[in-house]
Formats: structure tokens, sequence, C-alpha cells
């Protein structure tokens, strides 16, 4: 996919006025309020003005949705569809599964947990689910009984970047479907589905893609080639929605036969926002950018005694943790001190994200070494300070 850049990162920034008050470091939960996300908002509460006429602003912002996600990963607009999030979208997919002659299912002890449940919900199905504990066991655990491959793009806790492409050939090797997570990399990677050689996708728009909750995009490579047809559905998954037939259960060949009930029409909105933002980006100069700001954070931190868990760069996602025995209240802390930040496990997880600058990296180390100080000592349980994992 060829991009033009037309955004620096000072310029994408300043769409995020509340930068200047202050530093948003939760993108891997949350992603900054925009300008762009404001105005969409307020141009579908306009739209509403139109009584029932709403609708055909509101169709045409899920199919933008649609084509725009399409664009952003190299794929075709046939083959995305639009789910409520990451859970909705991984459940359509294994529902068309049949695990009567291949029942295993391999995935990782670094999936998301909402996505492993899927999988493990399906072993009253049959499904033998195993899990991974390191990269490395993919090549183990997949087999000629693997019916599917489930792997995270970037995983959620430690941000680290799974070897996705040698993972899909694994499985390609074993006559497996490959399914890869990519909440946590769409917006500050470049990500190209035919790179990833992946049968399915899926990632939202309310992280890296600033946008609002409620919406996640669902890429299927073949919608047509499933075992079955999906078991969940709905008035969107028709091959016309507007049949208003209740006796007929027809299925587009489309990805949109993945798709159920009326999709949350303001984060369509808000996720066309977000996908005119990252659109305007080189994503390949984003992710250089997001990497510089996370090693300097690492460094300096671990400079000043703090115990960092930063993957080399080449395997690193865009976020770093903190150790803290207490990530939660450290959260807290830094929140009073307007910093943003998502603790998960043992660590404060800091992310960052295009509109990140080092302006954020210093005052996030002035608000730790403040916290630090207001309690006396640092709050790392292990006395060994560093670098690691």
């Amino acid at each position: 996919m060829t991009v033009t850049t037309t955004l620096t990162s000072t310029v994408f920034r300043e769409r995020f006025p509340v930068l200047r008050r202050k530093t948003h470091l939760s993108s891997c939960s949350l992603g900054a309020r925009s300008l762009d996300l404001d105005d969409a908002l307020h141009r579908m509460v306009e739209d509403m003005t139109a009584g029932g006429g709403a609708w055909e602003a509101f169709e045409h912002e899920v199919h933008r949705a649609r084509a725009g996600f399409a664009a952003l990963i190299g794929a075709e607009v046939d083959q995305v569809a639009l789910v409520p999030n990451a859970s909705t979208g991984a459940y359509q997919i294994v529902s068309t599964v049949d695990f009567t002659r291949r029942p295993k299912v391999v995935s990782t002890f670094d999936e998301f947990p909402s996505v492993s449940h899927v999988w493990l919900a399906q072993r009253p199905r049959g499904a033998e689910v195993v899990h991974a504990a390191t990269a490395e066991d993919y090549e183990r655990l997949v087999d000629r009984r693997t019916r599917l491959v489930s792997v995270p793009l970037v995983t959620y806790q430690h941000g680290r970047r799974m070897p996705v492409e040698d993972v899909a050939r694994l499985a390609r090797e074993a006559g497996a479907a490959v399914f890869v997570d990519a909440y946590q990399a769409v917006g500050v990677h470049p990500v190209e589905v035919s790179d990833l050689d992946c049968d399915f996708l899926v990632a939202g728009a309310m992280k890296y893609l600033p946008g609002l909750p409620g919406l996640a995009f669902l890429y299927v490579r073949s919608p047509e080639l499933t075992d079955r047809l999906p078991r969940l559905t709905g008035w969107f998954g028709r091959v016309d929605p507007f049949a208003f037939d209740p006796t007929a259960l027809d299925f587009p060949g489309a990805a949109t036969r993945f798709e159920t009930g009326t999709p949350a029409i303001p984060a369509c909105y808000a996720a066309n926002a977000a996908l005119g933002l990252i659109g305007a980006l080189d994503l390949a100069e984003v992710r250089m950018h997001v990497r510089q700001l996370t090693e300097l954070a690492a460094d300096l931190l671990t400079g000043r005694g703090e115990q960092v868990r930063a993957l080399p760069a080449a395997r690193r996602g865009a976020h770093i943790g903190l150790v803290d025995r207490d990530p939660g209240a450290l959260a807290r802390a830094l929140a009073e001190r307007d910093v943003s930040v998502s603790p998960r496990g043992d660590v404060v997880r800091l992310s960052f994200h295009y509109y990140n600058n080092l302006d954020d990296v210093v005052a996030l180390c002035e608000a730790v070494a403040d916290v630090r100080s207001a309690a006396g000592s640092l709050a790392v349980e292990s006395p060994a300070a560093g670098r690691g994992r």
C-alpha cells in the first residue's frame, strides 16, 4: 500500500489539544481524544436532525468504515466486516469451524484473555485448545490435527511483536487457518494482510486507531470458504438488509455475512475520523517515531533506578512496562499528576503514539520521580533494577 504522508508528528499532535495539558501514555487502552473525533460526533448529531432520514447518512458511515479499514490493511472492502468487539469477531469465525476431523486450536498464553476464552468455549463442540508458552512453542504444537492457529500481532501486556509470518508458515504447512489479533498494532505499525498471510484478522477502533469503544473490524480472506455458516447473525448479515424478509436467511459472499445487527453508529463516525488521521501517515515512520520514544523512556527510567520491561526494538510493539508492586495505585497517582497510563498484571504499561513527543517522556519521568519521592522509596519489589524480560 502506497501512503503519502501529509501530517508530521508535530502537526498530528495538534489534532489532539488534550495533550497540551495531559500526558497521554495509555493508547494501548484508549486513544487520545482528537478534534476530528469531536467533529465527527458533532456531525452525527447534526445528521440526526433529519429524523428517520438520518439512516442514509448512517449507512454511508458504515460503508466508509469498512472501506477505510480495508485500505489500511491492504484488503478488499468485501473482505471486511464490522463487529462490536474482537471477541465477537473471534466467535463469528470459530462458529463456522467443524472440529470433527481436526479438533486442535493452538493459541498462546500471551493471547488477550477475551479472545482465548472464545476458543476455550468451543470445547463442548470438540475443540482441543492448547497454549504456546513462547513464540517458538508454536512449532511444537502445530500439527496435522490443528484446525486453527491464533496469534496476536503484538501482545497486550508486554508489547511483544510476535513472529506472525513464521507462525502462519507453520500453519500453512499443517493445513491450518490463521487468526491474528492486531488490536495492539493497527495504527502504529504497518499492517499488510498479504505479508502476514493470515486468513482472519481482528482489530478495533479505540486504541491506536483513536476512536470510540463499540466497533471492531474483522478481515476474512475468503468469506465463503468456511466449514459452515455463521451461527450468530442479524439483518446486516443478509444479502440485502433492507429486504426485511423474516422468512429468508441468505448470506452474502462478502465478509458482511459475519455481521449481525445494527452497528454502533457513533463508533462508526469516530472510526472514520481515526482512519482519516491514520491514513494520512506513513506508518513505517510512525513505528520508528514510537520506537525512539519507547527506547528513550526505558533508558531514562532505568537510569533513575526503575525496573523496566522493554523488549529489543525489533520485537517491541508501542509500549513498555514499568514494574511496580501495585500498578493500579501507581497509575492513579500518575493520573493525579496528569499522566495517563494503563496498569496490567505486574506492570504499568507506557504506550506511545505518533502524537507523543520528548516532552511527554520528560513529564512521565518527573511524575514517576514525584510519586516515588512522596512514597519515600521505590515501589518495586525486586531489588534488581534494569531492563529485562
